[in-house]
């Protein structure tokens, strides 16, 4: 019962560790122990009443115990942090202390804070993040996260949170499509669009069955464990249901600039930032049609919103304001350009919610900003990994995923010494899609093609460099930390290369694990390009200009890729220097290959990577040829989009690209070398990968070991045929 507070009299309990400690009562506190000498074996194996808060009159504070350092009180939490609205059950009923099954006491269940956001489009999507990763932080409950959202943020945030895989975290979605008609005849003049008003419809657009909702803007962020804000809604009176923080800002008093006549509020007005919506009692006083009647009547003078929903909820309030609850003011310090938020608060302490509610976020004037902005960044940056733990003493029902994962690592051998490999092939990243704007339109000749590609933080600057060569759709995914996201996004916005193209999809894969997972990281490039075909390649590659349009205006149809299963070798080359003047033709290139400054790539370290495309051949050539498959052979190929995915089990460096190769060659696929396409590889420092495999034995050793099991496993996968792989790798 650490830290909590007791609405009812606590029952009298024997020999129970950690009882009451640090607590406040309403009543004076029973008597501990009957007996010391009493077993108390049965109460020291289970977190008993664990997760609990007690709903409560204003609490006293009792006389402190003078039991809590025995030694038999040190083992349990009990009671802690569930709500109670009455006695709780007694633990030991016998005077003389029986053992009691712990299963048999009434064991409860920790208590389910409910939150709804309205998150539609690719910044709010982003946003949101920040604001869940403040809430995990300090929270001690389960949560329930509702989203109300249109495509694009339902793809991103269903991704996000089904591979965060946080314990006792819920999450629904719910479709904002289907809303729209609902407030789409309100005219609104605020940033937010449509989707500001949708919160009206909260009542509609949740389980019938769920009474109460924290209700948060996707600016928001937690200075405190939300569930201070969800027990407010204990001190409700009979007839409140909504709880609101004042507007901090003159705006309804309509003093702002002259002839500024804003929508009715009850003084100041509220904020509609953060609400507090006691759904059961809205729907039984029929919310709906109210808050219609109150659109319908002042549009009729205002013409439109100007603060989306939050004029609506006022005009509602003013009318009707025995229904609102005024919540403390630190419960939403709005940090807008006109707000008189400093006054809300006199220490760090005092501070519950910050709210950003001005379009200019981060860069709003506030005498305390940078104050508020660092404990933003702490979030924004805030590893979401660490997010991942357990409520301590709060067990919760684990979803299949984890208990399949979980299966999965225990079959490991830690003995292994390749254990650390297969443990990596297991580990779950955190994936956000579309990190940015992103927006494509499908080609009517079903032709397109999509540059696919990874990348870490220091491969950033060839994104503007292949921005300007391929002008067709991207797809990229970038293996980073949080952190590192953070500054790539600040770079992607200040590049007028970057922000200038909207069909590139950055989709950020967060670091986890010693090992880069390349293939996964490509997995996750590949299965997010929205294009029929896709260019399977890597970032340090410059393609020819006007590659895209050979591709997919010419090669694509040319050979048929439609009916017939080919992958396209684009031929590649490399050059030592950091500047070269680039090819603009394929005579240009010839030229300088023969020049020396060009070579065909890797010729001098891996010739049998890209020996097969028969680069003689390719000088002359002016229609595609096919070339069969040998070991070792890793193109960089064009196929249909559904061709086989990269095998994780190859991080790092070593086989993850020729692994891919062989599946195609297995399923059969025609390689064609295109006669009138090339790339050329860009100079760059050698990765921390390639400086493990050439310094670490047992890295190379592993590697093997991968190598051996891939065969094997091809064999069983596409029988015979498959042999010839593993005969071709003994024989090198």
């Amino acid at each position: 019962m650490q830290h909590q507070t007791f609405a009812a009299t606590p029952p009298s309990f024997t020999a129970a560790p950690h009882l009451y400690c640090s607590t406040y009562f309403t009543a004076a506190p029973p008597s501990l122990l009957h007996h010391l000498h009493c077993s108390t074996t049965p109460l020291l194996q289970h977190h008993l009443y664990c997760c609990t808060t007690f709903t409560a009159a204003p609490p006293f504070t009792a006389a402190p115990l003078l039991l809590l350092h025995h030694p038999l009180l040190l083992q349990h939490d009990l009671y802690c942090n569930t709500t109670f609205t009455a006695t709780p059950p007694l633990l030991c009923l016998h005077p003389q202390c029986e053992r009691v099954d712990a299963d048999s006491a009434r064991l409860l269940s920790p208590q389910l804070i409910h939150v709804a956001c309205v998150c539609a489009g690719h910044n709010a999507s982003r946003d949101v993040v920040t604001l869940v990763k403040s809430v995990l932080f300090h929270r001690r409950n389960p949560l329930h996260f509702h989203f109300i959202t249109d495509t694009v943020a339902n793809r991103i945030l269903s991704s996000l949170f089904q591979s965060w895989m946080v314990p006792s975290v819920q999450v629904s979605f719910y479709d904002a499509d289907e809303l729209k008609s609902e407030v789409s005849w309100i005219p609104n003049k605020h940033y937010s669009g449509i989707y500001g008003l949708m919160k009206l419809t909260l009542t509609k657009a949740l389980p019938s069955d769920l009474s109460k909702v924290i209700v948060l803007d996707t600016d928001i962020t937690f200075a405190t464990d939300i569930a201070e804000l969800w027990g407010i809604f204990r001190k409700f009176t009979d007839k409140q249901v909504i709880g609101l923080v004042e507007n901090q800002s003159d705006w309804y008093l309509g003093n702002l600039w002259k002839n500024h006549k804003p929508w009715p509020a009850l003084g100041r007005g509220f904020n509609t930032g953060v609400i507090l919506l006691y759904l059961e009692r809205l729907r039984r006083i029929g919310w709906e049609q109210m808050w219609r009647l109150t659109a319908e009547r002042e549009l009729m003078s205002m013409l439109s919103t100007s603060l989306a929903d939050q004029d609506i909820f006022n005009a509602f309030i003013k009318q009707n304001p025995v229904l609102v609850h005024q919540l403390p003011c630190f419960w939403n310090v709005q940090l807008s350009d006109h707000t008189r938020s400093e006054q809300c608060y006199t220490e760090v302490s005092d501070l519950k919610v910050i709210h950003w509610n001005s379009p200019k976020k981060l860069r709003v004037k506030n005498k305390h900003v940078e104050f508020f902005r660092n404990l933003y960044l702490t979030f924004l940056e805030y590893d979401g990994n660490l997010l991942r733990r357990e409520l301590f003493g709060c067990p919760s029902q684990a979803s299949p995923e984890t208990v399949q994962l979980q299966a999965a690592l225990e079959e490991l051998d830690e003995d292994d010494q390749c254990y650390d490999f297969r443990r990596e092939r297991l580990t779950v990243h955190r994936v956000h899609l579309y990190f940015l704007q992103y927006e494509y339109t499908p080609t009517e000749d079903d032709t397109d093609v999509t540059l696919v590609a990874q990348l870490s933080m220091d491969r950033l600057q060839m994104l503007e460099a292949i921005c300007k060569h391929w002008e067709g759709p991207i797809s990229l995914a970038l293996y980073m930390s949080d952190a590192e996201a953070q500054q790539f996004l600040r770079y992607a916005q200040a590049s007028e290369v970057l922000k200038n193209r909207k069909n590139v999809g950055y989709h950020i894969v967060y670091k986890e694990g010693q090992f880069y997972p390349v293939n996964l990281v490509r997995n996750v490039a590949l299965k997010n390009a929205n294009t029929p075909y896709v260019f399977l390649t890597d970032v340090d590659f410059l393609p020819m200009y006007g590659l895209y349009d050979y591709l997919s205006r010419k090669s694509v149809v040319q050979l048929d890729m439609a009916h017939t299963k080919k992958a396209l070798v684009v031929p590649a080359f490399e050059t030592l220097r950091y500047r070269l003047s680039f090819p603009k033709s394929k005579a240009e290139l010839l030229s300088m290959l023969d020049m020396g400054t060009l070579y065909t790539f890797r010729y001098h370290v891996w010739p049998k990577g890209h020996a097969p495309t028969n680069y003689a051949k390719w000088r002359t050539a002016t229609t595609p040829y096919k070339v069969e498959w040998e070991p070792d052979f890793e193109p960089y190929v064009v196929v249909r989009r559904d061709c086989p995915e990269y095998d994780q089990r190859f991080v790092g460096f070593g086989w993850n690209k020729v692994s891919h190769v062989m599946e195609l060659d297995a399923q059969e696929y025609d390689l064609m070398v295109l006669p009138n396409a090339f790339m050329i590889h860009m100079p760059h420092a050698p990765s921390f990968d390639i400086s493990k495999f050439r310094s670490s034995s047992s890295y190379r050793n592993c590697l093997n070991t991968l190598k051996d099991e891939f065969h094997q496993d091809l064999s069983r996968k596409y029988g015979s045929a498959a042999l010839k792989y593993l005969t071709a790798q003994r024989n090198i």
